[in-house]
C-alpha cells in the first residue's frame, strides 16, 4: 500500500511504542494524530531536563522526533553517536523538516537507526517565502519601508527598483522546493535554469528549468536562488571564487541553510558592489548577532529561517511527522527514508524488540 502523507491508517499493533520529543513548538497536529492512536505514546522532554529524566526517556524511546533546527536543539539532543549510546530501544530519528543537520546521519546508519525527513512538507511556503525575497529586493521594498520611516525629502528616483518580469533565474538544486519555484518563475515568464546533479535534462525540463552546469548558471542568472541540502559535496559550494563569477547586478538568494554560501565571501561581493543586493534567509548562526555586516546593508532583506514556518506548513510538517512514524513503527518502510543503508541492520533490531520484522516494501 503506497504511502500518502495525508493517508489514514488503523495501527496493526496493539504494543506500546514510545515517542519522544524536545519542548519546542509543534502544531497541535501532531499530538492529534498520536491521540487517535492509543498504543503510541508522545512524551515531550524540556530542553534543560535533569540527567534522569533524559536517562529514563532515552531508555524507552522507540522514536525520536527532532527540529531540524539547529538553533532549537541543545548539543547534547543532537541525534548523534552520545545520544544513541543512551537509547538502546530507539529504531528511528524524524526530522521536522527537509533538513537533519541536527542528526549524524552516519552514527544512526552505524546503530541501525532510520533517519526521517519531511521533505516537500514546506515547499510551497519556502518557494513563496523565495519569491518574495526575489520581489522584495528586486524592488527595494525593505529599503523603502525603512527610509519612509526615518525621513522626508527622498525622490521615488532613489529607490527605484527593477522588474523580475522576463529575467534569468538560476535554481541550484531542483527538489521539491525548486520545482515550485519554477512554477511561481513563470507568471513571470522568467527563463529558469537550474543544476542539479541528481536529475538529468528531461526530468528537469518537466520541472520547468533548463539544465546547465553551475559555472553557467553563475554566469548567466539575473537571480540566483539556492535549494540544495546542506552536506560535504555543498559546504561553501558559493565562495568568493563563485561570486566573482556571478554576473554583476546579480541578486542572491538563499532560503536552503546556512554553510552552502560562504557569509564572509558574500559580504565582500556586496561592499563591492557586484552584487545588486540579497535575501537571506538562512545564517552560520541562527537567529544573526545584531551586528553582522548584512544586517546593515540597505540592499539586504533578512529573515529568520522563517521561509517554511507559516501555519500551513508546520501543520503539514507535523501531520506527516505523526503518521510516517506510526506507519514506520507498525513494521512498514518510510516514504522519507534518508538513510536506506540502515535498513538491513535496522530490521533485525526492530525484530528483536517487536517480535516481527518490518516490511521492506513502500
Amino acid at each position: 500500500m503506497a504511502f500518502k502523507p495525508e493517508h489514514k491508517r488503523q495501527s496493526v499493533t496493539k504494543t506500546t511504542r514510545a515517542i519522544i520529543r524536545l519542548d519546542v513548538w509543534y502544531d497541535p497536529a501532531m499530538q492529534a494524530v498520536f491521540n487517535q492512536y492509543p498504543n503510541y505514546a508522545l512524551t515531550t522532554i524540556e530542553r534543560d531536563a535533569d540527567k534522569h529524566t533524559v536517562a529514563v526517556a532515552l531508555d524507552s524511546a522507540h522514536a525520536y522526533q527532532i527540529s531540524s533546527a539547529k538553533d532549537e536543539t541543545p548539543s547534547r539532543w543532537r541525534a548523534d553517536a552520545e545520544l544513541l549510546a543512551q537509547a538502546p530501544n530507539l529504531l528511528c530519528v524524524s526530522t521536522s523538516g527537509s533538513g537533519y543537520d541536527t542528526v549524524d546521519v552516519e552514527a544512526c546508519t552505524r546503530a541501525g537507526v532510520l533517519v526521517m525527513s519531511q521533505a516537500g512538507a514546506n515547499a510551497r511556503s519556502v518557494a513563496e517565502h523565495t519569491l518574495g525575497l526575489m520581489i522584495g529586493v528586486s524592488k527595494r521594498l525593505a529599503e523603502t519601508d525603512r527610509r519612509l520611516r526615518r525621513e522626508c525629502g527622498f525622490t521615488r528616483e532613489e529607490v527605484m527598483g527593477r522588474e523580475i518580469f522576463g529575467k534569468t533565474l538560476g535554481l541550484v538544486g531542483l527538489g521539491h522546493i525548486g520545482r515550485r519555484v519554477a512554477a511561481l518563475a513563470r507568471a513571470f515568464e522568467m527563463r529558469v535554469i537550474a543544476c542539479d546533479p541528481e536529475l538529468n535534462e528531461a526530468t528537469m525540463a518537466k520541472r520547468g528549468a533548463r539544465k546547465v552546469s553551475l559555472d553557467t548558471l553563475l554566469a548567466e542568472s539575473d537571480h540566483v536562488s539556492l535549494h540544495c541540502p546542506l552536506n560535504a559535496d555543498t559546504l561553501n559550494l558559493i565562495d568568493a571564487e563563485a561570486f566573482h563569477r556571478m554576473k554583476p547586478g546579480a541578486v542572491f538568494i538563499s532560503t536552503a541553510r546556512g554553510g552552502i554560501h560562504s557569509e564572509s565571501a558574500l559580504i565582500d561581493a556586496m561592499r563591492s558592489g557586484r552584487l545588486a543586493g540579497a535575501g537571506i534567509d538562512v545564517w552560520d548562526i541562527e537567529p544573526p548577532p545584531l551586528d553582522h555586516p548584512m544586517l546593515s546593508m540597505p540592499n539586504v532583506i533578512a529573515t529568520y529561517h522563517t521561509a517554511g514556518v507559516t501555519h500551513e506548513a508546520r501543520r503539514n510538517v507535523a501531520t506527516w511527522a505523526a503518521e510516517q512514524i506510526i506507519y514506520t513503527l507498525d513494521g512498514d518502510m518510510p516514504p522519507r527514508l534518508v538513510n536506506p543503508a540502515a535498513w538491513s541492520k535496522y530490521a533485525e533490531r526492530y525484530e528483536r524488540i517487536f517480535g516481527f520484522r518490518p516490511s521492506e516494501s513502500e
